[in-house]
């Protein structure tokens, strides 16, 4: 399993994707929710609305 650049936390499929679509859709290695929330300088519920939001629309990058 994946692991954060930063932290080292496992990550989740939404947290590789939420990755791509906001920073780099080539990027081989990821960020956490919490370590992206404290790159976008944004709350994780934030990003999790996100995330939904993008899954809403059809993102392939989310899990259905």
């Amino acid at each position: 399993m994946a692991r954060c650049i930063i932290c080292g936390r496992e990550l989740t499929s939404d947290e590789i994707g939420l990755h791509k679509k906001l920073v780099n859709r080539g990027a081989t290695e990821h960020e956490c929710i919490t370590c992206l929330a404290a790159h976008f300088r944004c709350t994780e519920q934030r990003l999790r609305e996100k995330i939904e939001e993008f899954r809403e629309q059809g993102c392939t990058l989310f899990n259905q």
